[in-house]
């Protein structure tokens, strides 16, 4: 039995049949959180910590660019990387996802090749980025008065 801990992937789109496909295409590798709202992945990101978030940019109430800003504010989650995943296609809105923090932009209709690749790169550099910050933490220091 395979006693590794798989990643968590935390979906935040408000089309249910977009959670639907990509839970399908990665649950084999990776355990999937699904919400459709903003408020709601917010609060999803602060409970479960995934380790990386798929996020919508077209949404009602709270964009993406709204959401993507307040993980990125918010000390618990402000480290969790973000993928966007969306229908806009324009300069602008690449450029404004990726200036609010968000580490890589995918356009719909998505290859499923290159979401899972893109996917595995990012983590990668996350697993990567643990394994060195554990192997630097330094005890904390006694200070005597």
């Amino acid at each position: 039995m395979d006693n590794t801990k798989r990643n968590t992937l935390l979906i935040i789109d408000d089309e249910p049949a977009n959670i639907v496909t990509l839970r399908h295409m990665l649950s084999p590798d990776y355990t999937i959180f699904g919400v459709t709202d903003g408020m709601s992945g917010i609060t999803a990101a602060k409970l479960q910590n995934p380790d990386l978030i798929l996020l919508d940019i077209i949404m009602p109430e709270m964009d993406g660019y709204d959401v993507l800003a307040r993980l990125k504010s918010t000390k618990e989650t402000q480290d969790i990387p973000v993928i966007i995943i969306t229908k806009l296609d324009s300069d602008e809105s690449e450029e404004k996802g990726l200036i609010l923090g968000a580490l890589d932009y995918i356009q719909k209709p998505f290859r499923p090749l290159i979401v899972k690749l893109r996917i595995q790169n990012i983590l990668k550099v996350v697993t990567h980025n643990r394994m060195i910050n554990e192997q630097t933490k330094q005890p904390e220091e006694i200070i005597e008065e």
